[in-house]
């Protein structure tokens, strides 16, 4: 195979270098990108034409729409109501509180499709109630951003679009079903282990189980769990492309939040923009970079030269996919999550689909993967928040964090050896 051994070396190199001085990971991927365009004597419009190219896709523009939805549904009381809804279906079991947690990041997750949401709502709310009803802090936290992950499966996610681009013809509704098991997989292995830690450490029972609680509880959230029917049913249904879904997703969340739940003023909606627009700016940017990183790193055929590394290495295909999981653990402790779904797709999807392994398939594994770095240090941005949240150091979390990581580990196990958990609905629904 011919490539340029001194220009892959320029490429990587300097984007691991801008990494480890700290710069963020978009100007270390334009840097690295523009740097090695130079070397190669690539003019330069070609890198902007790449960026611009990037950017330049229909489907992209279901993201913004994606992320407004969820910062309205977040802001407007939603995260209350879905707390009341997981206590009424769970909450009488020992430990509650901490299935209430878990059953909570499910419902909430579907809205907003972001941990970080997820964890700051969330938690802000459950993480002090837990610990005046005497769960340890660490345990509450730990819940808390344990459980957020399930927000990167269970569908709508936008994340679940950008691989989707990344990738190249795989359907965006076959991937929104193919979340739903695997999501809700996750927290049921989270219940069931915190449920024996409650037993070991005597957590306490909440309230008998009530069906006129229950229903009520359903009726006051069902409105705001609309967002995700209406996602979902329409883009795997085929009434809308997942940009008109969320468009119509938007104009909803609007309508329940400011003129049913009514519990924010019309002034907030300036705050929700500004939220909004900050975090579609850092994803964006991520976007356009990586697509001119992408295209260098084709063009020196990296793809190719990974490809025969790992299939050198073995040609069984279960100890292939170790070796990605593991590849992607590592980067998912160390890089942005949206970063490395763009750069590594279009490297590792010529080995997955050398051993048969189905696109769908492969970007439930990715999200699970990724979404478990968001949680392990040094990057993990989840990590953080809760920490913030919770006034807990980040070395005692970590420590504690240990258990769930094993649970999520197991769970991602069972995702990537049998497929048929993430396979069974896509294809019974969409073939």
């Amino acid at each position: 195979m011919i490539t340029d051994p001194i220009a892959v070396t320029l490429l990587l190199g300097t984007f691991l270098i801008l990494i480890l001085l700290g710069k963020h990971i978009a100007f270390a991927i334009g840097i690295a990108t523009l740097v090695t365009t130079f070397y190669l004597g690539i003019p330069m419009q070609t890198a902007a034409q790449n960026m611009v190219k990037g950017i330049n896709v229909f489907a992209l523009l279901s993201v913004p729409f994606f992320i407004l939805a969820g910062e309205i549904m977040g802001a407007g009381g939603i995260s209350r109501r879905l707390i009341k809804l997981a206590n009424a279906l769970v909450g009488w079991l020992r430990g509650g509180l901490a299935m209430v947690n878990i059953a909570a990041s499910m419902f909430f997750g579907g809205i907003s499709g972001s941990p970080t949401a997820d964890t700051s709502s969330i938690g802000s709310i459950l993480i002090p109630m837990m610990k005046e009803d005497g769960y340890d802090g660490d345990f509450a936290t730990t819940v808390t951003m344990a459980s957020s992950i399930q927000g990167l499966l269970i569908p709508p996610s936008h994340n679940m679009i950008i691989y989707a681009l990344a990738a190249g013809s795989v359907s965006i509704g076959q991937l929104f079903l193919a979340g739903a098991v695997p999501g809700i997989l996750l927290g049921v292995a989270l219940m069931i282990y915190c449920y024996f830690v409650s037993l070991k450490r005597n957590y306490p029972v909440g309230d008998k189980f009530n069906m006129k609680t229950a229903l009520k509880a359903v009726w006051e959230a069902g409105l705001g769990l609309g967002t995700v029917l209406i996602v979902v049913i329409g883009v795997v249904g085929g009434i809308f492309t997942a940009t008109e879904s969320a468009a119509i997703a938007v104009v909803y969340a609007f309508i329940i939040t400011f003129f049913v739940y009514r519990e924010i003023p019309l002034s907030e909606m300036g705050g929700i923009l500004t939220r909004s627009i900050k975090t579609l700016s850092i994803v964006m940017i991520l976007i356009a970079t990586s697509a001119a990183f992408g295209w260098i790193i084709a063009y020196l055929k990296i793809p190719a030269m990974i490809t025969n590394v790992i299939l050198g290495i073995s040609q069984n295909k279960i100890v292939i996919l170790l070796i990605i999981n593991i590849l992607l653990l590592v980067l998912g402790a160390m890089m942005d999550m949206v970063s490395i779904i763009l750069i590594i797709t279009p490297i590792l999807m010529p080995v997955v689909t050398s051993i048969g392994v189905d696109p769908v398939h492969f970007g439930v594994i990715m999200i699970l993967n990724l979404g478990i770095g968001l949680i392990t240090p040094p990057v993990g941005v989840i990590l953080f928040i809760g920490s913030a949240i919770s006034g807990i150091k980040l070395e005692k979390l970590t420590r504690s964090m240990v258990p769930f990581y094993i649970v999520m580990l197991i769970t991602l196990i069972i995702v990537t050896y049998f497929p048929q958990v993430v396979m069974f609905i896509p294809t019974h629904f969409m073939g």
